[in-house]
């Protein structure tokens, strides 16, 4: 398949142990990102499920995010290094605000400016959109993230409170 390239990431060069136990460096890595496509559905739910930060529920099943996808194309990205999915971002609109969901880097990628450069390519794409804002959902007991949003620029609303109700449920006959 023949994806749209939307930018690279050269990561740092890592300190490692080889084989013998000897410290040695890898040389820096070329991470692209582009696009996301309903083909990257699997690895990037997996990817989601590994991390302790995101949950997950029916609305992230393959049919719903290929609607979402459908709904918000060019919003969403991935990150590959040499194939293999290391990074994702779902990114839509509902043509007021733009919204920002399930932002994910593999464990042995970050801190290299993946889940930045995702971000970023998320908000450029709003702002293409004429998004002048753009909201997030943070699990509340999720330290790290919430740490990462505010170290990139995001600002906690601690006047808002999010509510939900479960529109198909309150569709079913009462018995």
């Amino acid at each position: 398949m023949n994806y749209k390239e939307v930018g690279r990431i050269l990561l740092p060069r890592k300190s490692v142990l080889d084989e013998a136990g000897a410290a040695g460096y890898t040389d820096g890595m070329s991470v692209t990102l582009r696009e996301f496509t309903i083909a990257d559905y699997e690895a990037a739910y997996s990817l989601w499920q590994s991390m302790e930060g995101i949950g997950l529920s029916e609305a992230d099943e393959k049919r719903n995010i290929i609607q979402f996808l459908a709904r918000n194309p060019g919003l969403s990205f991935v990150a590959e290094e040499d194939g293999m999915l290391v990074g994702a971002v779902l990114g839509g609109s509902d043509g007021r605000r733009g919204f920002l969901h399930h932002l994910a880097v593999a464990h042995s990628h970050r801190r290299a400016g993946i889940g930045r450069a995702l971000v970023e390519r998320s908000l450029a794409a709003l702002a293409d959109l004429g998004m002048r804002k753009c909201h997030i959902f943070v699990l509340a007991k999720n330290r790290a993230g919430r740490r990462f949003w505010r170290r990139i620029g995001w600002q906690e609303r601690t006047t808002l409170l999010v509510m939900s109700q479960d529109v198909i449920a309150r569709r079913a006959p009462a018995n």
